[in-house]
C-alpha cells in the first residue's frame, strides 16, 4: 500500500504544477487527510514563502504550517553537498517526511523544479529522494522545443534513471504538447516504454504559460498607476506601441498587453477606447516605459473612466521592457484562482484519473471526510450537467458564486436582474466573469412572462388568484424563478442569500409541491466536521413537527444520507436516552422511532437517545451499549426546529465545521434556501447540491 507519490519533472518549466494542482484535487477527495512535501525548495526573503507550497496548502486548505511542508533550500543543499554531508540532508528529509507521513493517510510529494543554481544535480537528487522514501514516481516532461524523438528520449532517460535505483515509476505525462501532436506523442511513448507504466499526454494551454499584468509587475518592479483591483489579468499576447494610432489598432489582439512609451497619450488613450469597444479586443494591460509620466490632463481624463484596464510604469526603455517580458516564466499564485482551476480540469481532462488512483490510492478510507464529501459533490453535478437559476442577482456574493461556479465548468446558470447592473458589479467586484456564458434574465421582458402569468392563474385560481394578482407575483424574482424550475426552463433554484425563507419556498410550496410520498417539505444540512460529515434535520423549516412528520423527516435524511455516500445511522434526538426518560417531548421522539421501524426496517435507527450518546463512541457504549447506532449517529433528527437550528449554529461557529444547506427534502423539483447571512462559499456549495438533486435523487 502507497502512502505517498512523488512528482518529479526532467527540467525547468515543464508545467509540473499542473501535475500537483490536479493530483492533490483527485487524492483529496479519495483519502481523509492528506499532506502536501516539497523536499528542496527555492531561496526566499525573510517573510516571504515559496509560491508552491503557499498556493497549495491556502487553495486546498490543508492542515500544514509552511516549516512542516519543505525540509531543506536548495544554497543550503549544495554547500551541505559541497562539504560532503549530503547524507545529512537525506536524513532530514526522511525525518520531516515521516512526520507528515504519520499524521496524514496520503502524502503528495513534490520534486524540484530545476531553476536557479544546482539544476545538473537535480535529477540525481530526485531519484535519491523517492529512492530512501521508498516511495513511487510520476515522471513530467515537457514538449517545448523538442522533436517527438527528443522528447521520448528525454523522458525515457529520467525513467531509466529512476528504474536504475529500483524507484517504481508509475506513470509519464507528457506535458505543453502541440494539440495536433498528442496522439503522436502518446504513441512514441508507450512504445519506448514499459507496458505497466501509464502514459499521458497535455496539450500546451496558453493561458497557464502566459503571465498576469501582476507577474510583470513583480519582475520589472513596476509602479502601478490605474486598474490595482485586475492585475490578475490574464496576458495572450504583447506588441508595441510605436506606429500611429490607426495603425497600431489593427495589430492588437485578444487580452493583448501594450508597451508604450509613457509620453505616447494616443497610444494609451486609443487602447482604452480599443477595450471599451465591442469591435476590438480586449486589452489586459498597458506598460509605460522610459520613466515618462503622462501629462497631468492624461491623468486626469484616465482617473475619470468607468473601466480602467491595469497601467504601470517601468524605467527601462520600451523594447528592453519587452525581451524581458517575452522572457517571463508565468507561475500559478494562491490568489489567481482562474489558472488553478485551468489546471484541474486541464488534469482531469487529460489524464486517465481511474488508471492512475488505482495505481497509487489501494486502500479504502474510513468514513466520508469533509474534503472527500465535497470532491465527490462537484464531481458528481459535473457528471451530469444541470441548468440552476439564482434569482437574486442584485447580491455581490451571488454574481461572485456565479463567477467561480462558471470556472468551476460545474453548472449552467441563469441570474435574474438588470444586466448593465450585474455588469456593473462584475467589472466594481473585478471579476473574470464572461456574462455572455450565462443567461440574465429580467422577467417583466422576458418571453416567457406572459405564460408564466397565465400558468400560475390556472394553477391558483381556485384560491381567488386573479390575473392582475398573477402579474404582480411574476415580477417577483422569487416566483419567476420557482416557474422557471416549474416549466423546465432551470433544473432548481437557489435563493435566500436577500430574501426570507419564507419568501423562497412559499411559491414552491404553491405550485410545485411535495412528492407523492411526502406530506411534509423539510431540511437538512450537512455539517462537515474534522473528520466526519454529519446530516442534521431539521434545521430550517418545521418549527414542531408531530411524530409522524418527525419520522417522515427522519425516513427522508436517511434517503439523502444514502443518495450522497454517507450510510445513514440515525439518532433521533431528545433530552433523553432509551426508556428512561419521560414527558410529552419524549414520548412524541419515541413514537416517531416506533413509525420509522416499522416503516422502514432496513435503516439503522436508535431514539430517543441524547446527542452526546449519539456522536461519543464512549458515552453511547455506556449509556445503550446494545445499540448500532449510538456513538457512531451520522444522521441526527432534532426533535424541534429551535433545538436543531439552534445545536448546528452552535457546532458550526464552535467547532469551525462547514455547514451545506439547507438542503430541502420532499419538492417534486429542487428548490434550496440560502442563510442571508451566507459567504460566497455557501452559495457554491449550495448550487451543486442542487444540481446533484435535480439529478434525480
Amino acid at each position: 500500500m502507497s502512502k505517498a507519490i512523488y512528482i518529479a519533472t526532467t527540467e525547468e518549466n515543464s508545467g509540473k504544477s499542473i501535475i500537483t494542482l490536479g493530483l492533490m484535487n483527485i487524492i483529496i477527495g479519495k483519502t481523509a487527510k492528506v499532506g502536501y512535501f516539497r523536499p528542496i525548495i527555492e531561496d526566499f526573503n525573510e517573510g516571504e514563502f515559496d509560491n508552491h507550497i503557499e498556493t497549495v496548502i491556502s487553495h486546498f486548505g490543508l492542515d500544514i504550517s509552511f516549516n512542516d511542508a519543505y525540509a531543506i533550500t536548495k544554497s543550503k543543499l549544495i554547500k551541505k553537498k559541497n562539504k560532503g554531508k549530503l547524507g545529512e540532508v537525506i536524513d532530514l528529509i526522511i525525518e520531516k517526511f515521516k512526520i507528515l507521513e504519520d499524521r496524514f493517510d496520503f502524502v503528495l510529494v513534490d520534486g524540484t523544479s530545476f531553476t536557479g543554481e544546482g539544476t545538473v544535480i537535480e535529477l540525481d537528487m530526485n531519484v535519491l529522494i523517492a529512492k530512501n522514501l521508498g516511495i513511487p514516481t510520476i515522471i513530467v516532461g515537457s514538449g517545448v522545443g523538442k522533436t517527438l524523438e527528443e522528447l521520448s528520449d528525454s523522458v525515457y532517460l529520467a525513467y531509466d534513471s529512476f528504474k536504475d535505483k529500483d524507484v517504481e515509476v508509475l506513470a509519464v505525462i507528457a506535458n505543453k504538447v502541440q494539440p495536433e501532436n498528442l496522439e503522436l506523442v502518446a504513441a512514441a511513448l508507450k512504445k519506448s516504454l514499459p507496458k505497466e507504466v501509464l502514459v499521458n499526454v497535455i496539450p500546451l494551454i496558453s493561458s497557464l504559460d502566459n503571465p498576469t499584468i501582476q507577474e510583470i509587475v513583480n519582475k520589472l518592479n513596476a509602479k502601478v498607476l490605474f486598474g490595482e483591483a485586475y492585475l490578475n489579468n490574464q496576458i495572450d499576447s504583447f506588441s508595441v506601441g510605436a506606429m500611429q494610432l490607426s495603425n497600431y489598432l489593427l495589430h492588437l489582439k485578444e487580452n493583448g498587453l501594450v508597451i508604450t512609451p509613457g509620453d505616447r497619450a494616443d497610444i494609451i488613450l486609443g487602447a482604452l477606447q480599443a477595450n471599451e469597444s465591442i469591435n476590438y479586443p480586449t486589452v489586459s494591460g498597458i506598460v509605460l516605459t522610459g520613466n515618462i509620466m503622462p501629462e497631468e490632463s492624461i491623468l486626469k481624463l484616465i482617473e475619470g473612466l468607468s473601466t480602467v484596464v491595469p497601467i504601470i510604469t517601468v524605467e527601462e526603455g520600451t523594447y528592453q521592457i519587452a525581451n524581458e517580458i517575452g522572457g517571463i516564466k508565468s507561475k500559478i499564485y494562491s490568489n489567481n484562482i482562474q489558472k488553478i482551476e485551468t489546471s484541474k480540469q486541464t488534469f482531469e481532462k487529460y489524464i486517465d484519473l481511474d488508471s492512475l488512483a488505482q495505481k497509487f490510492i489501494t486502500f479504502e478510507p474510513d468514513g466520508m471526510t469533509p474534503k472527500m464529501f465535497q470532491y465527490n459533490l462537484v464531481k458528481r453535478a459535473k457528471k451530469h450537467r444541470k441548468h440552476i437559476v439564482l434569482p437574486e442577482g442584485n447580491d455581490d456574493r451571488i454574481i461572485t458564486a456565479a463567477s467561480r461556479l462558471l470556472s468551476m465548468n460545474v453548472v449552467d446558470i441563469s441570474i435574474i436582474g438588470n444586466k448593465k447592473q450585474i455588469q456593473s458589479k462584475v467589472t466594481e467586484l473585478g471579476l473574470d466573469f464572461d456574462l455572455s456564458k450565462v443567461v440574465i434574465i429580467n422577467p417583466i421582458e422576458s418571453d416567457y412572462f406572459e405564460d408564466y402569468v397565465n400558468t400560475y392563474y390556472e394553477l391558483r385560481k381556485e384560491k381567488k388568484v386573479t390575473m392582475e394578482i398573477a402579474r404582480d407575483l411574476m415580477a417577483d424574482v422569487s416566483y419567476f424563478g420557482t416557474m422557471m424550475v416549474y416549466k423546465g426552463h432551470a433544473d432548481g433554484m437557489v435563493s435566500g442569500a436577500c430574501h426570507t425563507t419564507q419568501h423562497t419556498i412559499l411559491p414552491a410550496l404553491q405550485f410545485i409541491k411535495t412528492k407523492p410520498n411526502s406530506s411534509v417539505v423539510s431540511s437538512v444540512f450537512f455539517m462537515c466536521l474534522e473528520d466526519r460529515v454529519s446530516i442534521f434535520g431539521d434545521c430550517a423549516i418545521n418549527p414542531n413537527p408531530t411524530a409522524e412528520q418527525l419520522a417522515e423527516i427522519a425516513i427522508s435524511s436517511a434517503d439523502t444520507s444514502l443518495a450522497f455516500g454517507i450510510e445513514p445511522k440515525i439518532a433521533m434526538l431528545s433530552y433523553s436516552s432509551g426508556t428512561s426518560g419521560k414527558g410529552d417531548e419524549v414520548e412524541k421522539v419515541r413514537t416517531a422511532t416506533e413509525i420509522v421501524r416499522k416503516k422502514r426496517p432496513d435503516l439503522k435507527i436508535e431514539g430517543p437517545i441524547q446527542y452526546d450518546a449519539a456522536v461519543d463512541m464512549n458515552v453511547g457504549k455506556s449509556k445503550m451499549p446494545d445499540s448500532e447506532v449510538a456513538g457512531q449517529a451520522s444522521v441526527l433528527i432534532f426533535p424541534d426546529l429551535n433545538t436543531g437550528n439552534n445545536t448546528y449554529k452552535a457546532v458550526q461557529r464552535e467547532t469551525g465545521a462547514l455547514a451545506i444547506g439547507p438542503m430541502l427534502q420532499g419538492l417534486n423539483k429542487p428548490v434550496n434556501d440560502l442563510s442571508r447571512g451566507c459567504t460566497v462559499d455557501d452559495i457554491i456549495n449550495t448550487v451543486v447540491i442542487t444540481a446533484i438533486q435535480a439529478q434525480g435523487l
